[in-house]
């Protein structure tokens, strides 16, 4: 008889880079970490596609420009016919397009590629817990391009009356680019604390992930 065992399952990774050097490397170093398992290395976005298919996956690291199919559009496809695949950005560009764009097409989470070891295995695991980690430098760019243009990007529907005052501090330090760690030494609360209001304001406000709860907070004059 098998004995029971409360360890959960890894999650189940694809490491998709067009760079044999970047992509052989890093899924080698993600498959030493616990609770990690990579499933497949994909050279493109089709490629992805085929392994998400063959699944199951919980969460992909793409690159964006990729031959074939970029990650841009590989990400689109996976939101439209695999919604329940966490897409975790990891490219070496940070520019206002390729941010936008790729958290438009629903990826959870957006890392340049100075990342180290531990900030990608986090981001990993906040995606297939359905959260989103975006890099300080891509939270910056966004931050800045939202304030520029605030009423073009922002949803204009106001934020519900019934958020607690707790939560309007979290989604205003969310606003000022704040990542959760900071957010809970500033409040002087857990992480896990702060992971609870972030959940309870984004069902409330109805707020998609967190570049929309920036967008949101800036709309709402809190950030």
């Amino acid at each position: 008889m098998t004995e029971p065992t409360d360890n959960p399952r890894p999650l189940r990774v694809i490491v998709a880079d067009d760079q044999a050097a970047v992509r052989e490397p890093l899924a080698a170093v993600l498959g030493l970490a616990d609770g990690i398992e990579v499933v497949a290395a994909a050279a493109d976005g089709s490629e992805v596609l085929a392994a998400v298919a063959a699944g199951p996956v919980d969460v992909v690291l793409m690159d964006l420009r990729m031959p074939v199919l970029d990650g841009i559009d590989a990400t689109r496809r996976l939101s439209e016919e695999h919604p329940e695949v966490a897409v975790v950005v990891l490219t070496t560009f940070a520019d206002d397009d390729s941010i936008l764009a790729a958290l438009s097409a629903g990826a959870r989470g957006y890392l340049t590629k100075n990342a180290g070891r531990q900030d990608i295995i986090r981001a990993i695991r906040a995606a297939a817990a359905g959260q989103s980690v975006l890099d300080r430098e891509v939270q910056d760019r966004l931050l800045a391009t939202v304030r520029a243009a605030p009423a073009a990007s922002a949803p204009g529907q106001p934020l519900p009356g019934d958020l607690t005052p707790r939560e309007r501090e979290v989604l205003t330090l969310i606003g000022r680019g704040l990542p959760n760690r900071a957010i809970a030494e500033k409040l002087f609360i857990s992480e896990a604390t702060v992971k609870t209001h972030i959940n309870n304001l984004f069902a409330k406000a109805d707020i998609r992930d967190r570049a929309d709860a920036v967008r949101r907070a800036i709309a709402a004059g809190l950030a």
